[in-house]
């Protein structure tokens, strides 16, 4: 770049942050804006390293363009797929991997994978292209995109991997987890961790192995011996996913967990839980009755929007607020399950647990 393509590029970039400056008191999140804002400008007044500023560019490049794309797909639910990229597809776990996902999609959900071979590539087979995501990384060895993906607009090649999982769990309405080596496990276990640390979802996880298959009933029954019953997990953290051989036990954990409930969020340290239809007095008392234990203080209440969420798309939806411990995450899950086998949910309504 010569030193004249430097200052046009300069006094570009001035020109740009003047005029957001300007427009930043009508922006709708003006207030997130100015604090992206003030974190860069105190960065640039430190000393930090160039590779620093690298790493940092970069994996804004990475967000922007995840953001970019997800935000024209935000009120469709999509499922997340993991798995072996070895598994070739004669293999029973690529068959099964390519069943579920044209099933979910079927559905009304979309499927995410990493964009690869092997169970991914039958992710984005069983989908097809229309209801796929591909995910992809940048390899020195070039990792190509599998054919059911490669050109399509959704397909996002990201140069980090920790920016890559970000999506793919940030997006992530449900995670489906087939047969796979180290990668597929740390998938497995940073999906539990996070879900028994409150960090993502709650969103249902579920566990599939080939018919007949025992990968992930051999994996539970580690969990059990070695985890529960030593105490090193709680008894509830089995709540946290579902194991299962049958692609429609697979799907309906999928879809069930979306039948009353809708989502949730924290308000100040109240949790808010969103719900498609209202529960009866009568409802909300069992509930009560029934997950009292991991309640702060106050009781499970009933309520419309609060103030504070204002600008949220579901604020014509009813609420559950409860002061959770934030620690008893398995049962919070059991919880949802409760939850979901209540109220009067209209025809519609069960006919697209995809939408958000």
């Amino acid at each position: 770049m010569t030193s004249s393509d430097s200052l046009d590029t300069l006094e570009s970039l001035q020109a740009d942050l003047a005029e957001l400056i300007e427009r930043l008191p009508n922006l709708k999140h003006q207030q997130l804006i100015q604090q992206a804002l003030s974190t860069i400008l105190r960065l640039a007044g430190n000393e930090i390293d160039r590779l620093d500023w690298k790493i940092l560019s970069a994996s804004l490049a990475d967000m922007e363009r995840g953001f970019e794309l997800f935000y024209t797909y935000r009120h469709v639910r999509k499922v997340t797929i993991f798995g072996s990229a070895r598994l070739s597809p004669e293999t029973p776990e690529y068959q099964i991997a390519v069943d579920f996902a044209r099933d979910i999609s079927q559905l009304g959900f979309m499927v995410m994978t990493g964009g690869g071979g092997g169970i991914m590539q039958a992710g984005n087979e069983g989908a097809g292209r229309e209801n796929s995501f591909g995910l992809n990384i940048q390899l020195p060895f070039e990792q190509e995109a599998n054919p059911f993906i490669e050109g399509d607009p959704k397909l996002i090649h990201f140069k980090y991997f920790f920016t890559r999982k970000l999506f793919l769990l940030k997006e992530s309405d449900a995670v489906a987890l087939f047969p796979g080596g180290f990668g597929t496990q740390d998938e497995a276990f940073e999906c539990m961790t996070l879900s028994q640390t409150g960090k993502f979802g709650p969103v249902p996880v579920v566990l599939i192995d080939s018919p007949g298959g025992d990968y992930w009933r051999s994996w539970s029954e580690y969990i059990n011996q070695k985890l529960v019953k030593t105490g090193l997990v709680s008894p509830e953290d089995p709540s946290l996913y579902t194991i299962t051989d049958n692609l429609s036990v697979a799907c309906k954990a999928i879809t069930g967990f979306f039948q009353v409930y809708h989502s949730s969020r924290y308000v100040g340290d109240r949790l808010v839980i969103r719900l498609k239809t209202e529960l009866s007095p009568a409802e909300v008392e069992q509930l009560n009755d029934n997950f009292s234990d991991i309640l702060v203080k106050g009781r499970i209440e009933t309520s419309q929007a609060l103030p504070q969420e204002g600008q949220d798309e579901t604020s014509q939806l009813p609420r559950l607020l409860l002061y959770f411990n934030q620690r008893d995450l398995g049962r919070l899950y059991q919880l949802i399950a409760a939850i979901n086998k209540m109220g009067t949910t209209s025809a519609e309504v069960k006919a697209h647990p995809e939408l958000k």
